[in-house]
Order: C-alpha cells, then structure tokens, then sequence
C-alpha cells in the first residue's frame, strides 16, 4: 500500500512498518494525458478520484 493511504494508521501505531529497507521512496503519482483536447468522463473522475486530498 501507498504510504500516504497508511500514514494515519502508522503515526496512531495500529500497523507497524517492516521491510522498510526494501521500499523504494514514493515520489507520488504521475498522470499521463491523452493528446485529444476534451478528457472523457472516465478519466476525468480517475483524476479527481486519485488527487483528492480529504
């Protein structure tokens, strides 16, 4: 899992990391958009689905 969708459970201390070591750094997500001008409904909703901050 994404560190960020963990965090609270981790700075509460209900999970606990392990094998830190062997997880890469999370620079965060990157979004690729297609070349036409108008985005589809789809994707449109994915994006503000995966940038929401709440």
């Amino acid at each position: 899992m994404p560190e960020d969708q963990m965090s609270p459970f981790l700075r509460e201390g209900s999970l606990t990391p392990v094998l830190e070591d062997w997880c890469p750094p999370f620079p965060g997500y990157h979004f690729y958009y297609p070349s036409r001008r108008h985005r589809s409904p789809a994707f449109g909703l994915f994006v503000d689905a995966i940038s929401y901050r709440g």
